[in-house]
This record gives C-alpha cells, sequence and structure tokens, in this order.
C-alpha cells in the first residue's frame, strides 16, 4: 500500500475514534486506543524522512473537531468555522511540539512530552485562555460512560485526559515493540509487566469507581424545573416579554407552599434588566408580585442585563454607545429571587469567544466596531458569587444612575456579602451555560458554601444536533467532581436532576413544554477535586516547562 494512503487511512482511523465518544453513549473506552493510529502514522513519516507531517495530523484534528462540534455552525456559521479550524490548529501545535523533540531527545521522553503538553494545554484552555473553547478535553470523552470515572471527585476531567494518554502511550508502545522485533528480546519479567501495566489502565478505571460511592445527603429541597420551549431565533415573533412570563408562571402554578422549593427558568429569559435600577424590570416585578404569594419559594431566573454608564468618553473597550451619552455594559445574568429579600444577580464569566466575548479587547475591539459591532462584548465577573442590589445606591427616581466601576458593584461591606446564591435554607450555586464546562471554575461554588449545583442554559441555537446532549453530559462531570446534585434547566430542553454519581434521575424532552418536578439532596461535604483543583494539570505544566527546557539545553548542547 502506498505511503501516504497508509498514513491517510490511519489519519482516519484516530479521528473516528476520538470523535465517536462524545458522539455514542458507551463508548468512551474507545478514546483508549483513539491516538494509537495517529502516532503510527507519525511514526511512519518520521521513518521515512517525510516533510510536512503537520499537514496530516492537522487533518485528523479538524475531522475530530467538525464531526462532533458542527452544530456550533447553526449559531453562528463564522464562529463555528474559526472555532473547528482554531481549535484542530492548537491541538497540532502540541503535536508539532513533539515531532521537534524527537530530534533531541530519544527513547520514551518525547512521548512523555507529548502527554504532559497535551494536558497543560487543555489546563490552560480551562484557566488563562482568552480564545478558548475546551469542548473536547479528552477527559470529557467519558461524560457519557459514568461508570468508568466516579474517581473524577479527585482527579476532575483532567485524571481522564492523563488516562487517555497513559493507555494511549502504553498499546502504542507495546504494537510498536512487536513490529520491530524488540518484544522479543525482552524477558518474562518486562512482557509481564507491560501487559499488566496496560490491561490495568482499562480494567481500573471501572472496577475502582464500583467502590466509589458519594455520601447519601440528610436533607432534601423540592426543585421545579420549567422549560418553557421558546425559540430564540423568533422569540418575539410570536409572544411578547409578558407573555413569556405568564407562561413561565403557569408552569409554576402548582409548587408546594408548605416546604422550601427552588423554582428554575432558563438562561437569558429576559431581556428588560438594568443592574443600576433593577425595581424597573416588568418581568422582575412580575416575578417578585407572584412570589409573595409563595414565600417558601425562590426562583432561578436567567436574564440578558445591561449597565448604563454615564461618561464622557468610553469607559471600557466593551462598552457600547447607547445614547442620551450614556455607554452601555452587556452581560449574561442569573437572578434569585424571592417574597422578601432584595435580589441577587450573578455575571456570567465563561463567555463563549466571539458569541459573547471579544477576546483581547484592546486589540480586536477596534477591528469589531469597524465591521459594525458583529461580536459579543458581554462583561463577566472576576469572582463567583453575587452582586447584591441592597448595598447598592440609587439617585432617587431615576432610571439610570452612573456607576463607577460596572464590574464590582458590591459595597464595601462584604463581609455582609453572602458568597452564592443563598436563602434562609437554600444555598446553590448556578452556572450559566458555558460555565457547566469548566470543572475546576465550577468548584469555586462549593468551596463558597453551595450545598446544591445548578446550570440554567439554552442550547436552542444549535439545534436538534448533538450540542445540546454533549452539554447535558457535562453537567454529569460536574455532579461526580462536586459530589452535588445538579438541576439543570434549558429552554428547549434538556433540563434534567442529575445525582451526585452522574446519573440522570429524572429529564424532560428535546423541544417540548415540559415542567420537571423532584427531590434534591442538599450536601456539605468537599471532594479532594474541590479542595485541591487540578492538580494534575498543574504538575502536567511543570513536567512540560522541565522537559521543554531539557529539550533545548539539549539543542544548543550539541
Amino acid at each position: 500500500m502506498p505511503r501516504k494512503l497508509t498514513i491517510l487511512l490511519l489519519v482516519l482511523m484516530s479521528s473516528a475514534l476520538l470523535s465517536v465518544p462524545f458522539l455514542v453513549p458507551g463508548t468512551g473506552w474507545l478514546s483508549l486506543i483513539a491516538f494509537v493510529p495517529l502516532l503510527w502514522a507519525e511514526d511512519i513519516a518520521t521513518g521515512d524522512g517525510m516533510k510536512g507531517f503537520c499537514w496530516w495530523h492537522y487533518l485528523c484534528f479538524v475531522l475530530w473537531n467538525a464531526a462532533t462540534t458542527f452544530w456550533v455552525c447553526n449559531a453562528t456559521l463564522g464562529g463555528g468555522i474559526f472555532a473547528i479550524l482554531a481549535n484542530a490548529f492548537q491541538m497540532s501545535l502540541v503535536f508539532g511540539l513533539f515531532r521537534w523533540s524527537r530530534k533531541w531527545l530519544s527513547g520514551s521522553l518525547p512521548y512523555i512530552f507529548l502527554a504532559f503538553a497535551w494536558i497543560a494545554w487543555e489546563r490552560w484552555y480551562l484557566t488563562d485562555a482568552q480564545i478558548s473553547w475546551p469542548w473536547l478535553v479528552l477527559g470529557n470523552a467519558f461524560a457519557r460512560t459514568t461508570g468508568w470515572i466516579q474517581w473524577y471527585e479527585y482527579t476532575g476531567t483532567l485524571g481522564g485526559s492523563l488516562l487517555v494518554w497513559a493507555a494511549n502511550l502504553s498499546v502504542f508502545g507495546i504494537l510498536e515493540s512487536l513490529a520491530d522485533g524488540r518484544w522479543m528480546t525482552f524477558n518474562w519479567k518486562a512482557k509481564s509487566a507491560a501487559l499488566l501495566g496496560t490491561s490495568a489502565l482499562f480494567v481500573s478505571p471501572p472496577v475502582v469507581s464500583m467502590f466509589l460511592r458519594p455520601e447519601p445527603c440528610d436533607e432534601t429541597l423540592d426543585v421545579v424545573i420549567a422549560q418553557p420551549n421558546i425559540d430564540p431565533y423568533n422569540k418575539f415573533g410570536g409572544m411578547t416579554q409578558e407573555e413569556q412570563n405568564e407562561l413561565l408562571l403557569s408552569q409554576f402554578s402548582d409548587i408546594p407552599d408548605s416546604v422550601p422549593v427552588l423554582l428554575a427558568a432558563p438562561e437569558t429569559f429576559t431581556g428588560d434588566v438594568v443592574t443600576n435600577d433593577l425595581s424597573s424590570s416588568p418581568t422582575v416585578q412580575r416575578f417578585t408580585s407572584f412570589l409573595a404569594g409563595h414565600p417558601n419559594a425562590n426562583l432561578l431566573v436567567g436574564a440578558s442585563s445591561r449597565t448604563y454608564l454615564n461618561r464622557a468618553l468610553r469607559p471600557s473597550y466593551t462598552a457600547r454607545r447607547a445614547g442620551n451619552g450614556l455607554w452601555m455594559e452587556s452581560h449574561n445574568s442569573a437572578l434569585m429571587l424571592d417574597a422578601f429579600s432584595f435580589p441577587e444577580i450573578f455575571h456570567k464569566s465563561k463567555l463563549v469567544v466571539a458569541v459573547e466575548m471579544t477576546p483581547y479587547p484592546a486589540f480586536f475591539c477596534k477591528i469589531d466596531d469597524w465591521l459594525g459591532g458583529v461580536m459579543g462584548r458581554c462583561i463577566g465577573q472576576s469572582e463567583v458569587g453575587p452582586l447584591h442590589f441592597n448595598e447598592y445606591a440609587y439617585a432617587s427616581g431615576a432610571r439610570v444612575t452612573a456607576v463607577s466601576d460596572s464590574l464590582n458593584l458590591a459595597s464595601a461591606d462584604s463581609a455582609s456579602r453572602r458568597e452564592v446564591f443563598v436563602s434562609e435554607t437554600i444555598p446553590v450555586g448556578c452556572a450559566v451555560c458555558y460555565e457547566s464546562v469548566y470543572g475546576e471554575y465550577c468548584t469555586e461554588y462549593v468551596r463558597k458554601g453551595a450545598r446544591l449545583l445548578a446550570v440554567i442554559t439554552n442550547d436552542a441555537w444549535w439545534g436538534d444536533t448533538p450540542g445540546y446532549v454533549q452539554h447535558l453530559s457535562y453537567s454529569c462531570l460536574r455532579a461526580i467532581e462536586t459530589r452535588r446534585w445538579v438541576a439543570r434547566c434549558a429552554n428547549t430542553g434538556i433540563s434534567a436532576i442529575i445525582d451526585p454519581s452522574g446519573k440522570i434521575v429524572s429529564r424532560t424532552s428535546w423541544w417540548q413544554p415540559e415542567v420537571l418536578k423532584g427531590k434534591v439532596g442538599l450536601s456539605d461535604s468537599q471532594t479532594f477535586f474541590v479542595l485541591h483543583g487540578d492538580f494534575i494539570g498543574r504538575l502536567s505544566t511543570l513536567m512540560t516547562a522541565l522537559i521543554l527546557l531539557a529539550t533545548l539545553v539539549r539543542r544548543f548542547s550539541r
């Protein structure tokens, strides 16, 4: 068979094996061998002195990204194409470093470098990168194979990434030694160790998971999750905001009044919230009036909110003109309302690049202005925790009050602030849509007192594609990592109640108006991952730096 055809078949095989776990339930184990064909193709290309192999592994990663995240194009064609190509490019850069290291390092060290460099890149993607799309973190491949990964309560998803690389490199090492005859030179102890070690990588995860179970919860809470099923592409084509409010409240018509209950409504449900003057929102007024008749209920609802600033000059790169000398900054927010307290609001922090957030705003916002403002410019928060409207000072009778800092509106009396959405009985951390992809970020809620996690989202933008199913499965990962119940509310589905083992206890259908009722447990325990975070990512970053330094020393010492 011609060399290029062989390499092409191996590349196609790897892309398929990488893609299937994100598309088909129960196939996460395929990721444990997914890189073997690509590594084999790499070996063929290196042995033959083939130049330009980077284009082959770039093809592999483009196909993987396209097969699993093509649905992004349904919401934004340009953004979807960019996400696929840019994500694949960064994956290729990691492999490019690996190919370069093979020139100066021998034996297994370049492969160890590849594994650590990949995980270090994922860690950077999940923390500091402004252009980031961590949907395909390798550990996410097990999101629909949760019976394998109960140990994520210790390692988080990067533990899964480490398992993937350890298994792939072990299998590849055995196959390579068989192909070149080295296997026959090993003694029986070496052969046994290699086979037993590789087998353990496949067998241990599900076996260990059998003995890891969350602690039972002594307290429970009633939850009522509304799925109004409003098409976001025609949000106001047939219904006004007032009509949508009444539709939602009709879904809450039959709620228990004798016990505390959490009501959940989806992301971006309303767009009439002004943070400078919350009382001016007709939606907040209507919901507050409803809650007055249900004193034991708390309502968690998403809103596209705005903050107005009265400045002569642009207060920030992300601000847009709002007329009358005002500037406007936008937020994707979650509000907590009840019958007695001042509302609390949290602004989504993990924003989707280009859709909600303009990366490197000092540079790209100028381009965006020139293009007519096509990119999103939402402003998030740097800290996990709500802002409290009772701590703000408003001008009497003014709809818009100038504020000095739209990113940190809380008063100096921070000691009185509650760190999570909380009433006297309902401490809940709320992840807004894309935030549920970030494991270590979600643990901040638990460290600050959340006994329950909620996810509010609007997955309708992607249509009936694998996107909303993948997104649902990532909430299962957050449940395992934190050992918290998760109440997930999605505008058009799938809404769900997930237990701390990542099992979906109950769920709604896709694209149907439904109400999901149930009980969730309230937990006070904190997992190893909650307490220590992505230690595997930090260790991988250190090891990557050390091996890279060793490679440079070897390079310039010759």
